[in-house]
């Protein structure tokens, strides 16, 4: 099984193609032969791989049915030397017209040749990243027929099976706390499959006995599900090593990103988790930012970076928490 997470081209929506990235084994960067490359939003993406340190990478050339042959060639050669020493830069590159399906079957080998299935480590403790959250009942279920809340994303590290007890943080939002929710899974499904037990790859749902409307309306995204006791502490406060970009990405003016300033407000991307900021301490190295609502992220997570520009977020950089990497 393959599982897909579209990432918006919009420059606006980068903060949700960096929560997809969170959950990515590799990655199939898709440009258009019929567009001078790159373009903004194609300068944001292959900026969020480079964050997210994705190395498994398929460049898919498509719409080479749009125009000549000379441009095509051209075209691939702007690709070639927009990618050349980034993350991408050894990744091969696939010309397509899904007019026509032409090559689709090269993009399906390479998919299985660069993107290799992720290993499992028996001795991790199960860790599980949320990506949506929902109640599956129907308005008006009699209340006898009513199922329990469920959980959708992928499992990050360990296994989980049927029957397992598990708890999930931050949690719920009382007055100025946080209160992590416990539970046991009752069902594990992928696509249409039921499973009794799930491991690192793909997209899973995972049923829980957990009152629905905890879950409902994709309340419970961003937040971390391991078993009881096993998962890190509640953060309200991160200390960053910040990276900063030369440039302002998915601006089509290439603006310079300034140095971050005492009290500004950001936003930031930690697995499919945003949260506000506002920078406290600047020290010689590091950051201190203070979130809200606070987060509980998987250690050596990358805090992607965004701030108002233009009167939209836009990524300048990125940060790593200098406690989890000690």
């Amino acid at each position: 099984n393959i599982s897909f997470v579209d990432a918006p081209g919009h420059e606006i929506l980068m903060a949700t193609m960096l929560s997809g990235a969170s959950l990515m084994d590799g990655a199939c960067l898709l440009i258009a032969a019929d567009e001078s490359c790159p373009q903004p939003q194609t300068r944001e993406h292959l900026a969020a791989l480079n964050i997210a340190g994705i190395k498994n990478i398929i460049v898919v050339q498509n719409k080479i049915d749009a125009v000549s042959k000379e441009q095509t060639l051209e075209n691939y050669n702007q690709i070639k030397d927009f990618i050349k020493g980034t993350v991408a830069e050894n990744a091969p590159i696939i010309p397509t017209s899904s007019v026509f399906n032409s090559n689709i079957d090269l993009v399906i080998r390479a998919f299985e040749e660069v993107i290799p299935s992720p290993e499992l480590n028996k001795e991790e403790e199960f860790q599980f990243l949320i990506a949506r959250s929902f109640d599956i009942n129907r308005p008006g279920s009699e209340i006898d027929d009513l199922k329990g809340g469920v959980i959708g994303g992928s499992v990050l590290k360990g296994k989980i099976k049927i029957g397992d007890k598990i708890e999930i943080r931050p949690g719920l939002h009382i007055k100025d706390n946080y209160m992590p929710i416990k539970s046991t899974v009752i069902s594990i499904s992928q696509g249409k499959n039921l499973l009794e037990e799930a491991k690192p790859g793909g997209l899973i749902g995972l049923g829980t006995k957990l009152d629905p409307s905890l879950t409902k309306g994709d309340s419970l995204i961003g937040h971390l599900v391991g078993r009881p006791g096993e998962l890190p502490e509640i953060l309200s406060e991160v200390e960053l090593n910040v990276n900063l970009l030369d440039r302002v990405i998915g601006s089509e003016n290439m603006i310079k990103v300034h140095d971050l300033k005492h009290n500004e407000k950001l936003l930031l991307v930690v697995g499919t988790e945003k949260t506000g900021g506002v920078v406290t301490k600047i020290l010689k190295n590091t950051v201190i930012i203070k979130l809200n609502p606070p987060i509980c992220p998987a250690e050596n997570f990358i805090y992607a970076i965004s701030r108002i520009i233009n009167r939209r977020y836009r990524l300048i950089g990125y940060g790593v928490n200098v406690n989890h990497n000690k």
